[in-house]
């Protein structure tokens, strides 16, 4: 068995630049990929998170780092590059992880108004999670 490095791209936006608007769609963001990614927090290798320039109530590294099981996972927050009429309030993650399969089945969760960044990844195109 050969280990390999994946990546798994996700999405979504913040209602407004507060730090429980923050907190709320990060959270939803994550748990919508623990649902439906079958991923062990201890083989993740790191996670980038971007904003929009627009968001800077707190970083989003910060409120993963919250979730137990993800203690001691590499985290960071950058700040997405500006571009003039593209989608505001916006929290991206993109995490890199090591697995044994290299089929592993992947859902990229793209949530709230940042479903239109990826409509080809949306849950209707994905085969239901393994149990």
């Amino acid at each position: 068995m050969h280990w390999r490095v994946r990546a798994i791209r996700g999405a979504t936006t913040a209602s407004e630049n507060t730090i429980e608007a923050i907190r709320e769609a990060v959270i939803e963001l994550l748990d919508e990929l623990e649902t439906y990614n079958q991923l062990d927090p201890e083989e993740i290798v790191s996670a980038t998170f971007t904003v929009t320039k627009d968001l800077d109530a707190i970083f989003p590294a910060a409120i993963a780092r919250e979730r137990s099981h993800w203690a001691n996972v590499p985290l960071i927050d950058v700040q997405q590059m500006h571009v003039q009429g593209s989608l505001e309030r916006c929290i991206r993650f993109l995490i890199h992880f090591n697995t044994p399969d290299p089929d592993v089945k992947i859902h990229h969760p793209y949530l709230r108004q940042a479903k239109n960044l990826r409509p080809d990844w949306s849950l209707s195109s994905i085969a239901s999670p393994q149990n």
